[in-house]
C-alpha cells in the first residue's frame, strides 16, 4: 500500500527522500560525516528501489537553484581572484583541476570504465556533485539510443557514491597526515608562524548556539578623579590615553547625560563611559579613577550590523589603515567575512570588495560610516526573486550557445548558464548591495535544499539499477577514487611548494578550495588549530567550481 501511494503521489517519496537524506547525512564514523549530499543519494537509490517516477524537469528546475546560489556566493571571490596578487592561487588550481581531469580519464581508459562511470569518478573523487548535472546533460545530447543513455546516467550516481567517501575520506587524511610530511612542517608551529608574521592569533571555532567568552571589546564607565586629564578634551584624552582604538561613547557631567564631540572637555568627577580592548581595560584605564556602576548611563542604544565594502577606497585597506580613518572612529569591528568565512581580524588583513564588516557602535555613527565603507545591511528577510528570476533566464539562455570539442557539441547547458550568471550577478551585488540580496537562510535553502533534492532525484531514478550497476562497476572503483582524489593534489603540493612557493598552510588551505573540500577545509583548521588556511581556500574554489562543472561535458566529450 505505502508503495502504490508513493508511486500515485511522487511529491511525497520526493520529500520522504529528503527528510532521509537529512537523517542519514548527520551519521558520523569517527571525525567523517556523511552529510546531505551522500546522505540524500542513499536515501533516493532506497526509495528508488520501488520504481517512483518524477518529471525530470523537476531535477532541472532544482539545480538551477542550487548552481546560482553558488555562483551568487562565489562571485565576488572569483573577480577578485583576477587580480595580480591572486595568481599564484589561481595557477595552483588550474593546475590541480587539469591534473584531474586528465587522470580521471586516463584511469577510466585504463580499467575501461563507460562514460557515465567516469563522469561519476570525476564527481565524486573531487566532491563536485554539479559535475553529475553538467555530465548528464552532455550525455543526453550524444547521438545514443534512449536506453543507452538513460543506463549512461544512471551509472553516474553509483561510481559517485563509491569514489565520494573514499576520496574525502583520503584527501582529509592526505591533507592532516601525509601532506605537512612531504612539506617537512609542523601544522601547529607553521601556523604559529604565520600569525606572528601578521601581528594576530588564531581563534577557536565553536559550534551552533556558542560563542568564545573572551570579548574582544568591553563598555565601562569610570569616574575622572585624576588631574592628569582633568580639562582636556575628549579627542587628546583617547589620544593620550593609548596608541590604540579607545572611544568615549557618553558622559555624565552634572547630572547632565551628553554625546560627547571630540572637543568636549573633561571636567572632575565627569563619569565617562569608555569602550576600548580588553588589553587597554586591564592596562591602561585603572589611572584615570575609579569604576563605577551607572546603568542609566551606560543604557543606551549600541547597533551591531553588517556593513558589505563596495567602495573602491576601502579596497585594499588594511584593518589597521580603516581603524585610522576620520570616520570610523566610534565604531568596533567584530569580525570580518568573506564568501560565507569568518576571516582572521588581525592589523595586517586587507580588505576586500565584497567582504562584510560586522560592526557595532552607536546607531548614528555606524550609519555614517557605512556611507563611507558601503552598503548598511538593515537585516531585512526579503528576497530578491527579480533579481534572481531574471539572472537563471539569462543564464539559461547564456547555456544554450554551444561550441564543438571532439566532434561532440558542448553547451554550458541551461544550468551551467545558471552558474556563470550567479557568479556575475554575485559580483554585481558586492558592487552595489542596494539591490539582489538573498539572505543567508534563503541562500541556505537554493544551496542545500536545491542540491539534496536534485542529488536525491538523481538517486530515485538510478534506484532500480544501482545494485547490478554497481556489480558491474567492480571494487577496483575504490582505487580509482583514491588515485584521482589524491595525485592531482600532490602534484598541485609540490608546484605550490617549489614553483609558486606558496606559503605551507595557505597552500593547504588553497588546495582544499581546489578541491572543493570544505570538509577538508576544516579538517586542516582543526589540524593546525588556526583559521589561516581559509585565507587560501575562497579564490580557489570559487575557480575550482567553475572549472569542474564545465569539466563535466568535456569528459564526456573526450570519452565519446
Amino acid at each position: 500500500m505505502v508503495t502504490a501511494i508513493l508511486r500515485e503521489h511522487p511529491e511525497l517519496a520526493l520529500f520522504l527522500c529528503l527528510a532521509l537524506g537529512f537523517l542519514i547525512g548527520r551519521i558520523k564514523i569517527g571525525t567523517f560525516k556523511i552529510g546531505v549530499v551522500l546522505g540524500t543519494l542513499f536515501a533516493g537509490v532506497l526509495i528508488g528501489q520501488l520504481d517512483i517516477k518524477i518529471p525530470g524537469i523537476v531535477k532541472t528546475i532544482f539545480f538551477d537553484f542550487f548552481l546560482f546560489s553558488t555562483g551568487y556566493k562565489v562571485g565576488p571571490q572569483f573577480f577578485q581572484g583576477f587580480k595580480k596578487n591572486a595568481f599564484p592561487q589561481l595557477l595552483l588550481t588550474l593546475v590541480i583541476c587539469l591534473a584531474c581531469l586528465i587522470v580521471a580519464y586516463s584511469v577510466s581508459i585504463l580499467l575501461g570504465y563507460d562514460i557515465g562511470t567516469a563522469a561519476g569518478l570525476l564527481a565524486g573523487a573531487f566532491s563536485e556533485s554539479t559535475v553529475i548535472g553538467t555530465a548528464s546533460d552532455a550525455i543526453s545530447h550524444l547521438n545514443l539510443d534512449d536506453a543507452e543513455k538513460s543506463r549512461l546516467i544512471n551509472n553516474i550516481p553509483v561510481a559517485y557514491s563509491v569514489t565520494y567517501l573514499v576520496g574525502a575520506a583520503s584527501f582529509v587524511f592526505f591533507l592532516t597526515a601525509i601532506a605537512p610530511k612531504l612539506l617537512g612542517i609542523d601544522l601547529v608551529k607553521e601556523s604559529d608562524k604565520l600569525a606572528e608574521s601578521i601581528s594576530g592569533e588564531s581563534e577557536q571555532e565553536y559550534g551552533p548556539g556558542m560563542k568564545s567568552a573572551y570579548q574582544r571589546w568591553i563598555i565601562r564607565a569610570y569616574r575622572i578623579t585624576n588631574e592628569k586629564w582633568i580639562g582636556i578634551s575628549i579627542s587628546e584624552f583617547e589620544r593620550l590615553i593609548s596608541n590604540k582604538n579607545i572611544v568615549i561613547q557618553r558622559v555624565r557631567h552634572r547630572n547632565q547625560l551628553l554625546d560627547p564631540k571630540p572637543d568636549t572637555i573633561i571636567h572632575k568627577d565627569d563619569v565617562m563611559v569608555i569602550m576600548a580592548q580588553h588589553g587597554i581595560i586591564l592596562d591602561s584605564l585603572f589611572s584615570i579613577g575609579p569604576e563605577v556602576l551607572d546603568e542609566e548611563l551606560l543604557n543606551f542604544p549600541l547597533a551591531h550590523l553588517d556593513v558589505t565594502i563596495t567602495n573602491k577606497a576601502i579596497e585594499g585597506m588594511t584593518v589597521k589603515s580603516l581603524r585610522k580613518s576620520s570616520f570610523y572612529h566610534g565604531l568596533m569591528l567584530n569580525k570580518i567575512t568573506r564568501e560565507n568565512h569568518e576571516i582572521p581580524l588581525e592589523s595586517k588583513t586587507v580588505l576586500n570588495r565584497g567582504d562584510i564588516l560586522n560592526l557595532s557602535g552607536r546607531p548614528a555613527k555606524l550609519e555614517e560610516a557605512a556611507k563611507e565603507i558601503g552598503y548598511l545591511d538593515r537585516l531585512s528577510p526579503e528576497t530578491d526573486i527579480i533579481f534572481v528570476g531574471l539572472g537563471i533566464v539569462l543564464g539559461g539562455l547564456l547555456g544554450l550557445l554551444s561550441v564543438t570539442l571532439f566532434g561532440v557539441s558542448v553547451t554550458l547547458t541551461t544550468s551551467g548558464g545558471a552558474l556563470v550568471m550567479g557568479l556575475i550577478f554575485g559580483w554585481l551585488h558586492s558592487r552595489t548591495p542596494v539591490f539582489g540580496r538573498i539572505p543567508e537562510p534563503a541562500l541556505w535553502i537554493f544551496d542545500n535544499v536545491g542540491l539534496a533534492t536534485f542529488i536525491g532525484l538523481v538517486g530515485l531514478a538510478a534506484g532500480p539499477s544501482f545494485i547490478s550497476g554497481l556489480k558491474e562497476t567492480g571494487f577496483g572503483i575504490l582505487l580509482a577514487g583514491v588515485a584521482v582524489a589524491l595525485i592531482p593534489h600532490i602534484i598541485g603540493l609540490y608546484f605550490g611548494k617549489y614553483i609558486l612557493k606558496i606559503n605551507p598552510i595557505i597552500l593547504l588551505g588553497a588546495q582544499t578550495g581546489a578541491g572543493t573540500s570544505t570538509i577538508g577545509l576544516k579538517a586542516v583548521q582543526d589540524a593546525s588549530g588556526s583559521k589561516f588556511p581559509v585565507l587560501g581556500y575562497t579564490i580557489p574554489y570559487a575557480l575550482a567550481n567553475i572549472l569542474l562543472t564545465a569539466f563535466g561535458p568535456i569528459l564526456v566529450g573526450m570519452m565519446s
